[in-house]
C-alpha cells in the first residue's frame, strides 16, 4: 500500500552547509499515529513544517498520497496543522471557530451546520457551542482546535506540541482522548513532541531524532525495550548505561565487564569478539533489591532515596564506585547507608553498540 506521507532524502539547510535536517527518509501509513520525538533543535518541527509546506525543502521530495507536493502551496496540500497555542479566534464562539474553514470555502449553511454538529459530538463539546474560547477549559480549547482541523477532512493532521500548554493531569487525560479521537476518525496523525511519556502513550510508531537525523524508527515497545543506540537508550525513560568490554563468549551468552570486579552475562545476538567495546543498558525497574543475599547478586549501599508517589527511586553504590538507579513500587523500608543486594536477570541486560552520545 502506498504510504500517505513519504519523505525521500529530505534535508533542510538554513545556512550554507548547516543542516537542521539531514537526508531523512520516512514513510507514514494511512491511519497511523506517528510521533516525531526529540529534544529542542533536533529538527522535528522543521520536518512537520516541510510536510505542511510552511517550510521549503532544501533537498529531496515530499509526497502526500502519492503526489509530489514539494513545491506545492501550503493551502493546496490536503493537510491541517494544530499549533502549540491552538490559534483559536478569541472573538468567535466554539461553533464559529470550528465552522471557519468551511465558511472560507463557501460551503452551504446547511452542510456547515450538519458537519459542525457531527464533529462537536465526536469531540464531546456538546453544550459549549455558544461559548468563547476564554469561557472554556484548556482541554476543551484543545478539542476545539482538533475539531477545526478535522472538519476539513484532511488526509493528514499535523500536531506541533499540541498538549504542551496543559497542566500535567489534564495533559495525561488528553493524551488518552487524542488517541481515542484519532482511532475513531482513522485520520493519519503526525505528532511532534519532546515529551517521551506522551510519545510512548499515544503512538503507533515513534521516530527519534537527534541533530537532524533519525536515531531509531520503531514501535514504542521496541524503542523502550530494545533501543538501537545509546542516545535512544538514554533519551527514553530512565536507564543505567555502562560502557564495557566483551571478556568471554560462549554459545548463547557473552560476558561483559563494566569494571574490574563487575561482569554481566548478556545474550550473544550479533556481537563480535573478545576485547570489543560494548555498552549495556539496564532499566531501573528491572533491578531487584533486597536486604538479604540473592542469587548472583551484588552487594551495595543505599546512597539516596527519592519518593515519587507510585515508585521509590534508590541510588545504590556497589563495588568499584558504580551507582545503580533502582525503581521499586511504593514506599520502601530501606534508608540511607543500609547494606542491600541487587539482582539483575540476564534477559534484562540489553547490549548496545556505539559510544555514549556525549562522547561523540
Amino acid at each position: 500500500m502506498e504510504p500517505i506521507v513519504k519523505l525521500e532524502n529530505v534535508s533542510k539547510c538554513f545556512e550554507k552547509d548547516k543542516y537542521v535536517v539531514k537526508d531523512i527518509n520516512l514513510e507514514v501509513k494511512e491511519g497511523e499515529f506517528l510521533t516525531l520525538l526529540g529534544s529542542s533543535g533536533c529538527g522535528k518541527t522543521t520536518i512537520l513544517r516541510m510536510i505542511s509546506g510552511l517550510e521549503h525543502v532544501s533537498v529531496g521530495k515530499v509526497y502526500i498520497d502519492g503526489v509530489d507536493v514539494t513545491e506545492l502551496d501550503p493551502t493546496k496540500r490536503e493537510v491541517n496543522t494544530i499549533f502549540q497555542n491552538f490559534a483559536l479566534f478569541p472573538h468567535m464562539t466554539v461553533y464559529d471557530n470550528i465552522a471557519f474553514g468551511l465558511k472560507m470555502k463557501h460551503v452551504s449553511k446547511d452542510e456547515i451546520d450538519k458537519r459542525v454538529k457531527k464533529i462537536i459530538k465526536l469531540v464531546e463539546l456538546e453544550g459549549l457551542e455558544n461559548r468563547l474560547p476564554s469561557e472554556i477549559s484548556g482541554g476543551q480549547q484543545q478539542r476545539v482546535a482538533i475539531a477545526r482541523g478535522i472538519i476539513m477532512n484532511p488526509k493528514v493532521l499535523l500536531l506541533d506540541e499540541s498538549l504542551c500548554s496543559l497542566d500535567l493531569k489534564l495533559k495525561r487525560q488528553m493524551q488518552i482522548e487524542l488517541k481515542k479521537i484519532q482511532k475513531r476518525l482513522g485520520i493519519t496523525f503526525i505528532y511532534v513532541t519532546h515529551d517521551q511519556d506522551e510519545a510512548l502513550t499515544m503512538s503507533d510508531r515513534i521516530v527519534i531524532l537527534n541533530h537532524g537525523i533519525i536515531e531509531q524508527d520503531d514501535t514504542p515497545q521496541n524503542i523502550y525495550r530494545y533501543p538501537k543506540t545509546v542516545f535512544v537508550a538514554d533519551f527514553i525513560g530512565e536507564s543505567n548505561i555502562w560502557p564495557g568490554i566483551i571478556s568471554n563468549i560462549n554459545k548463547e551468552i557473552i560476558g561483559v565487564k563494566i569494571s574490574d570486579n563487575i561482569e554481566f552475562a548478556v545474550s550473544k545476538k550479533d556481537l563480535d569478539k573478545v576485547g570489543d567495546k560494548i555498552n549495556i543498558l539496564i532499566r531501573p525497574e528491572n533491578i531487584k533489591v533486597s536486604s538479604n543475599t540473592l542469587k548472583n547478586s551484588i552487594e551495595g549501599t543505599v546512597k539516596d532515596i527519592i519518593y515519587d508517589g507510585a515508585i521509590s527511586k534508590l541510588f545504590i553504590e556497589v563495588i568499584d564506585n558504580k551507582i545503580f538507579k533502582v525503581n521499586t513500587h511504593g514506599i520502601v523500608n530501606f534508608k540511607e547507608n543500609d547494606k542491600v543486594f541487587i539482582q539483575i536477570e540476564d534477559d534484562d541486560i540489553i547490549p548496545i553498540r556505539g559510544k555514549k552520545h556525549e562522547e561523540k
